[in-house]
């Protein structure tokens, strides 16, 4: 069976420095997926490969069967990416800048309509919408931004730190939303993230990452079985001492 993702000894240097080093791994369709390791193992190369922005060295990477450098422009049209350091357009309203998005995803008015009447209730901004983005906390930011990513019904979406810096009440809100997405409409999910109760909380699988290489793959209980540990805080503490 064809995996949502199927990334095969994944390689990306930049000058001496090897970011990802022969990576595998692969993601099945409908998955939360997440990718664990200290900074600077690798995981938002990664993800930017995935997303196309960066070509790899060598090995591949294949969304729903399509190749990220051979055929970037299907991979486009079926994924949504949001960075951890993802902006809006300040002097926009909420509203404005959903709108503005979704001209460039929709095929017609009518579905530009309803991917802003989506966007409205992933958000949870209410009133707050009609309000320029240069207003917003970053906790409120973070939900106008993954309505972006979400209201075009992506078939995978790509989340870097999805919840960083948020406070609990966000945090929360953005983690019910993607759990959401993925339990009821069908929305495959790779993400990373330094939160461990939230990888546990939201993740079917997990691969740890630490200079470049997947070291293991599996659910949070076989992770923290291989690694002797209670949670996945612990495992994540053992694959840093790794480095």
């Amino acid at each position: 069976m064809q995996g949502a993702i199927e990334v095969s000894d994944l390689t990306k240097t930049f000058g001496d420095i090897v970011a990802i080093d022969g990576a595998s791994f692969t993601v099945k369709n409908r998955e939360i997926y997440g990718l664990i390791g200290p900074n600077g193992a690798g995981k938002t190369t990664t993800l930017r490969i995935l997303s196309t922005l960066l070509k790899p060295s060598s090995g591949t990477a294949r969304i729903f069967g399509n190749d990220v450098v051979k055929d970037p422009e299907e991979v486009r049209e079926i994924i949504s990416y949001l960075p951890e350091e993802a902006g809006a357009y300040q002097n926009l309203s909420g509203y404005e800048y959903l709108g503005f998005m979704a001209g460039f995803y929709a095929e017609n008015k009518k579905s530009a309509n309803e991917m802003l009447k989506e966007a409205e209730v992933i958000s949870g901004l209410g009133e707050r919408l009609d309000d320029r983005v240069k207003g917003y906390s970053k906790g409120m930011k973070r939900r106008l931004l993954l309505a972006r990513a979400l209201m075009m019904k992506p078939k995978l979406l790509i989340l870097d730190e999805p919840t960083s810096s948020l406070d609990v009440v966000h945090a929360f809100h953005v983690r019910q939303m993607i759990k959401e997405y993925a339990d009821k409409k069908g929305v495959t999910v790779l993400l990373s993230s330094h939160n461990m109760l939230e990888v546990e909380y939201l993740c079917h699988s997990v691969a740890l990452i630490n200079e470049g290489k997947v070291i293991a793959e599996g659910s949070p209980d076989e992770l923290t079985k291989k690694f002797s540990a209670e949670n996945l805080e612990q495992v994540f503490m053992e694959v840093a001492k790794l480095g």
